[in-house]
């Protein structure tokens, strides 16, 4: 036998023994796949909807907070990181019984979706209690928009998942296409002159009130807590901007409308605009109507934020991939090198540089500002990871990109290759219900039982993907 014949054999056998045997094969991955799903579907839904977390034998429940058994969680990984799951699922299998799954979770957020557009952080599905909230699938309250909130990633990924399942459907389910159409409209509303958007919002803001202006340093700012109400601040916390940028040009990706690609760079032009001036070219968590960073929470005060300025950075480049403006790229270098120099001893950033003098800001357990970082709260991260050399390098090689290479499919970050090995713990983790139980703890009942077995969203919605993915690679080696 050749060399060359011999290659192609060793080959040939490794991608066999890959998908067919030596570890897990097509059909026990593939059954698995439908177990879990069938599982999650008949025993853990409210609806189609999901929280965060059960307990392993699904008596206690909760997303960010205790939840009764009539709840769903919008706020991922709730309702729309599962249901994207399931989606993911039936793009790998084009088994229709996960389509059907995933159009069950996206009809539940249409149940949850408010007047004012978007989704709080959680649904409730009882008939008596939904009077309590602003939603437009009745039964509701006779008044009242609810407050569609932007935090923590909740409306952007319900509208994300909506309009998947719409784009996949060919956009002829009325209900949920009309649904994305109404949150997409709404969006653009919400969005202020300059380009931000606020945490949350109830109705469109007035212009007028709103005048477009360059983020700078107050003359003078409050170093004690005073309870306000904030959410109608310029919002970066919690990336709202980043993934509000990302909603918008998915949104013109699939509508093929250019309203939502001008919202998009509308919001990358906020971006540019807040800014800071020198000597501290980063981002404010917040801006109030003057473009000058603002107290939200009393653990977050007027402060450079090392924190989400990654995320106004990675936003900037995702528009220059998507625009090829290089307008977008201007701030980078510059944040990069001042975040470099105000790295702390330990090679870490600060959560928060106090304007103008770049000292790092913490917090006492009494929530006293202090330069010392001897007596922190542990609910928040004051101190975080070291980003620059990924994010630089990032920008580095976005920058170098050629035109026609920025015009080249963006490689989708959902996507999984599974080796046989990670398949077949998958299927092995699976219990005799179909049920990934895992160890954990439920937050929010108070239980630090270290044997304690849950029920995870997260990890359902991981195991899916890569099962699916692993079941489309294998089907594809045949």
């Amino acid at each position: 036998m050749s060399s060359r014949i011999a290659f192609l054999a060793l080959i040939m056998f490794a991608a066999a023994g890959w998908c067919q045997g030596l570890v897990v094969t097509e059909p026990e991955a593939s059954g698995a796949l439908r177990r879990a799903v069938t599982f999650f579907r008949s025993e853990v839904s409210v609806e189609g909807g999901y929280l965060w977390r059960y307990s392993a034998d699904l008596a206690r429940r909760e997303g960010e907070g205790v939840a009764a058994p009539s709840m769903a969680w919008v706020q991922p990984p709730g309702t729309p990181s599962v249901g994207s799951a399931l989606l993911a699922a039936y793009t790998h299998t084009g088994d229709p019984f996960y389509l059907d799954a995933a159009i069950e979770s996206a009809q539940a957020l249409v149940k949850g979706q408010l007047r004012s557009g978007g989704w709080a952080y959680r649904i409730e599905f009882d008939p008596a209690k939904r009077m309590e909230y602003g939603y437009r699938v009745t039964p509701n309250r006779p008044r009242g928009n609810g407050m569609t909130t932007l935090d923590d990633n909740t409306t952007q990924a319900a509208l994300r998942f909506l309009m998947r399942v719409d784009q996949v459907l060919e956009f002829k389910n009325e209900t949920i296409h009309e649904a994305a159409q109404f949150a997409l409209e709404s969006l653009l509303r919400a969005q202020y002159p300059n380009g931000a958007w606020p945490q949350q919002f109830r109705a469109p803001p007035d212009p007028a009130q709103f005048p477009v202006k360059r983020a700078s340093y107050p003359e003078t700012w409050r170093r004690t807590y005073v309870k306000r109400d904030y959410r109608g601040h310029y919002t970066f916390n919690d990336n709202t901007i980043a993934d509000m940028i990302e909603t918008m040009l998915d949104a013109a990706d699939v509508y093929q409308d250019a309203r939502y690609a001008a919202s998009a760079r509308k919001g990358g032009d906020f971006i540019l605009l807040a800014q800071m001036p020198e000597p501290q070219p980063g981002w404010a968590q917040q801006y109030d109507g003057d473009m000058h960073p603002a107290w939200a929470r009393k653990f977050e005060p007027p402060a450079v934020t090392g924190g989400e300025s990654r995320g106004a950075i990675q936003a900037l480049l995702t528009l220059y991939r998507s625009t090829g403006d290089r307008t977008y790229l201007e701030p980078v270098p510059r944040a990069l090198a001042y975040f470099k120099r105000s790295l702390l001893s330990n090679g870490k950033l600060a959560r928060f540089y106090e304007l103008e003098t770049n000292r790092p800001l913490f917090f006492t357990k009494g929530y006293d500002l202090t330069y010392s970082s001897d007596d922190m709260p542990t609910h928040y991260s004051f101190i975080i990871a070291n980003w620059l050399d990924r994010v630089g390098a990032e920008y580095k090689r976005v920058a170098a990109l050629t035109p026609a290479q920025l015009k080249q499919p963006v490689p989708d970050a959902a996507s999984i290759k599974t080796t046989a090995a990670e398949a077949a713990r998958i299927v092995a983790a699976l219990d005799a219900r179909g049920a990934w139980v895992t160890d954990g703890r439920l937050k929010y009942h108070g239980d630090d039982d270290p044997a304690m077995r849950i029920i995870d969203c997260a990890v359902f919605a991981r195991n899916v993907r890569a099962l699916s993915a692993y079941i489309a690679a294998c089907r594809g080696a045949k």
